[in-house]
């Protein structure tokens, strides 16, 4: 059986937000966030408009503080971050996908 890996993602969502997650399948997780199935209610208020970016990370512990570093930082502080994804290889070694889905 292959390596699990996570993936921390930021999402474009509607009114110009973001939305912070991980996973351990981008694809499927941004679908329940486009279908409405899962428990996530900001998503569901401002609607997913495509994942602007998302960076692979080993293991669960390490995506959940990747999570949270990015979620206290401000809006423009995001912003930053997208246009210069790979910030956060530098911080937590974390390979960022630079292929925007």
């Amino acid at each position: 059986m292959g390596r699990k890996y996570y993936w921390v993602y930021v999402l474009n969502c509607s009114k110009g937000s973001y939305y912070t997650g991980y996973t351990t399948d981008v694809a499927r997780r941004f679908d329940e966030h486009l279908q409405g199935t899962d428990k996530c209610k900001y998503t569901r208020s401002f609607k997913p408009l495509g994942i602007a970016q998302y960076w692979r990370v080993g293991n669960k512990g390490l995506a959940m503080r990747i999570e949270h570093y990015i979620k206290v930082m401000t809006k423009k502080e995001k912003q930053q971050l997208l246009l210069e994804p790979k910030q956060l290889e530098a911080i937590f070694r974390c390979k960022p996908m630079l292929k925007n889905v």
